[in-house]
């Protein structure tokens, strides 16, 4: 049996494109470092990423809200991912890339994760939020959206029990914010996850 992330085609092994998506809190971190865990349990080798710009765990840290965290290598909006893929698959074999902090890519990285699925062989899991708080895709989300091979939602919940699809960013006052820069790290001070009528109600006041 292939690897997850893989399929065989006609006796080839096809590697895939994935974007798990979700609201904060969700779990996404959880998720990829279980994944990961259970490549090297297997006795195959994993490769992590995650965004330099969310040091909140320190540089080039992967870390959950439940107690875990990996190493992992930081990358900013100018590297060329592709490139760095290569590099690592020219040092050893790489069961599957992960990818935290996903909607901080740049359209050009998202293209240059399609073509190392495509060209290296190599399966890519991507992890990261869909929208901003102002209900936007990020640049990273939406290409992943458009190009991902596969697509999975990590669900969390709002509030009222119902599946949260939003994100609030709350203001010093406690109230949500309706604008401001697409960007600003911070946790469960400063962001919430709501359904989509809870949102409404929030940012309209």
């Amino acid at each position: 049996m292939p690897a997850p992330g893989v399929l065989r085609y006609r006796g080839r092994t096809m590697a895939k494109l994935y974007f798990h998506y979700s609201t904060m809190n969700a779990g996404k971190s959880t998720a990829l470092l279980q994944a990961s865990h259970n490549y090297r349990e297997g006795g195959m080798q994993t490769y992590l990423l995650t965004a330099r710009l969310d040091d909140r765990a320190g540089p080039g840290r992967i870390a959950s809200r439940i107690g875990i965290a990996e190493d992992a290598d930081p990358f900013t909006p100018h590297d060329d991912l592709f490139a760095m893929l290569a590099t690592r698959l020219g040092s050893g074999p790489v069961a599957c890339v992960f990818i935290d902090e996903a909607q901080f890519l740049s359209k050009e990285q998202v293209w240059q994760l399609a073509r190392a699925v495509d060209d290296l062989g190599v399966p890519v899991m991507c992890y990261g939020l869909r929208v901003d708080f102002q209900g936007n895709l990020f640049p990273g989300s939406a290409a992943l959206l458009a190009w991902a091979d596969e697509m999975r939602e990590v669900r969390t919940i709002c509030h009222c029990g119902k599946k949260a699809t939003m994100v609030i960013r709350r203001g010093a006052d406690g109230r949500a914010l309706t604008a401001g820069e697409q960007v600003q790290i911070g946790g469960n001070e400063t962001y919430q996850s709501l359904c989509r009528r809870h949102w409404r109600e929030a940012v309209e006041g």
